[in-house]
């Protein structure tokens, strides 16, 4: 394949038309034109619509664009790295985040990087999601728990667990009372919760009367005293310290550990390496603790 001709077929693409293309580039559009028939020619494909006012991609222009578009940008950032003397981060860095991180740590993870590498422009998008990096763009994902794939590779950076926490004005239910729950999300009736605790393992039934979509409202729901709630420890560890929140237990269960996850047959570039490490410098341990003591900082 001739990669002078995919990446004008790119520059097509992303401006989506051959006189917008030109004109962003200063090349001549008959020029462009030329070089992409040459590659439909090569891979007897249709990759544009041709008609009417407007250039569309077809459905195999379309996935050619998407897995080849992060390609061809990797390889000119390798080589401005190169012809500058060194491969210092700098370029684009799409990252994708969970909900709860984004809302306690994610800014002010975001803001130092972005003032130890000036020469990076950091992207950072809210997705509980498991989005498709290659197809959508992303450079790295942040995931809690993610299931094994064989396409990604990463590290594990930080790790929480759930407590159930309530207000120390709500009194603790005996025998098979259920207690008023704050819960996320919409899904599920009434249940149990299976906890550990000093005096060994409890089960605790469980009324949902208010449900939320974000664990950060849940947190504060419960601080207002109308329920007790599974929550991580980092988010509630400061009002556990205070008195504010009592500690009704530990949730059973394995650790919630957070990943940092680029796609395997990607090279790792300058600008995630450097982001991995800044994830590091952060969470030395990725204990619980370092997290709860980032947020109370924030």
């Amino acid at each position: 394949m001739d990669l002078l001709a995919l990446a004008d077929f790119n520059l097509v693409a992303r401006h989506g038309g051959f006189g917008r293309a030109a004109r962003a580039s200063g090349r001549p559009k008959a020029t462009l034109s030329r070089r992409v028939a040459e590659l439909e020619a090569a891979l007897d494909l249709r990759l544009f619509e041709r008609g009417g006012r407007v250039l569309k991609l077809t459905e195999e222009g379309r996935a050619l664009f998407q897995r080849t578009g992060a390609l061809l940008t990797e390889l000119d950032e390798t080589a401005a790295a190169i012809a500058s003397g060194g491969d210092r981060p700098r370029g684009r860095l799409r990252i994708s985040a969970p909900l709860l991180f984004s809302q306690t740590a994610m800014g002010r993870i975001a803001a130092g990087f972005a003032l130890k590498y000036p020469e990076v422009r950091l992207e950072v998008t809210t997705e509980d999601r498991p989005v498709d990096m290659v197809e959508e763009g992303y450079d790295l994902v942040i995931r809690v728990n993610p299931d094994p794939d064989e396409s990604l590779v990463g590290r594990s950076f930080l790790r929480d667990r759930l407590v159930v926490v309530a207000s120390p004005h709500l009194d603790r239910p005996a025998d098979d009372h259920a207690v008023p729950a704050v819960v996320r999300g919409p899904a599920g009736g009434g249940g149990t919760w299976d906890v550990v605790g000093p005096a060994g393992r409890a089960r605790i039934a469980v009324d949902p009367v208010l449900r939320l979509s974000s664990l950060v409202m849940v947190r504060d729901a419960v601080r207002a005293g109308v329920g007790a709630a599974r929550l991580p420890i980092s988010l509630v560890s400061h009002d556990l310290a205070a008195g504010t929140l009592a500690h009704w237990g530990d949730v059973e269960g394995p650790e919630i550990a957070l990943w940092a996850l680029y796609p395997s047959r990607r090279l790792l570039s300058a600008r995630v390496s450097a982001f991995l490490d800044y994830l590091k410098e952060a969470f030395p341990s990725g204990a619980p603790e370092e997290l709860a003591t980032y947020i109370g900082c924030a």
